[in-house]
This record gives C-alpha cells, structure tokens and sequence, in this order.
C-alpha cells in the first residue's frame, strides 16, 4: 500500500474542486504517492508524466461533487441545522451563486462557523474513505 500525505491530498482535492470542468486535475501515484497537478498553469519546473491520464499507476483525485460534497452536503446540513430554511436553501441551488447564498444565510443565522467545520469534518472523512478504497494509506501531518 503506497502513502500519500493527507496536506498534500487535501490541496489537489481542492485544487480539483475549485478548477472547472477540464481546467485542473490532480493526480497521485500509485507507486509513489506523489501527487501531480495538470493545468494550463503548470509551472515548467514541474515535470508531469506523460502518461498520467492513460496509465493505471495514477488515480484521478476525485473533485467534491463526485464525492457528494457539493449541493448534497450543504442541504445535509441544512437539514440538520436549519430545517425550516431546507426549502429556500433547495431553491438557492437552482441558479448560480447558491454558496454565496447559503453562506450568507449560514452567516445571518449565526451558524457559519459550525457549517464550515460540519464541511471541513465531512471532507475529511470523505477523502480518508476515498483512499482507503483506492489502496492508499494516508500520512497525517506531524503535530506541531
């Protein structure tokens, strides 16, 4: 079983999330575990294998929306926290800017705090699973 630092797979997870559709992927060796980055960005320093999006030693890092941890876990939460709003948070998310909203809304309730750690602890144990599925054993980061 390769490792693969949890810091390091949490930042390309971010990266895919935030990158559009075909604009960034991340990659992680399944023989190393080093993890790559593909964007039309990519600094020359870096040296991408060039067969990275045709082998099967790199997995793709998945992106939150294949992970259920978009739209699906905002209105988890909602759910959860905030069950008579469930509704007009569910409207939000028919039109673009629906985290703008939610936050907005999660900031006026007063919950914005315990959204962003309910996401950070869902993520956390999404990606933990991820791995463990894929093979990959996660390193955590030194205590400070």
């Amino acid at each position: 079983m390769v490792a693969v630092k949890y810091d390091d797979f949490l930042t390309a997870f971010e990266f895919a999330s935030s990158a559009g559709p075909m604009e960034g992927n991340a990659y992680v060796s399944l023989d190393t575990g080093r993890v790559y980055w593909i964007s039309d960005f990519n600094d020359d320093d870096e040296e991408v294998p060039e067969d990275i999006e045709t082998s099967d030693r790199y997995l793709a890092i998945p992106d939150k929306t294949e992970l259920g941890l978009g739209r699906r876990l905002a209105l988890q939460f909602v759910a959860q926290e905030l069950p008579e709003c469930y509704d007009q948070v569910e409207g939000f998310f028919r039109r673009k800017g629906a985290y703008a909203r939610f936050k907005d809304l999660a900031e006026r309730k007063g919950i914005l705090e315990t959204w962003y750690s309910f996401e950070a602890d869902s993520v956390e144990r999404a990606l933990r699973q991820w791995c463990a599925e894929n093979g990959l054993e996660i390193l955590d980061s030194a205590p400070p």
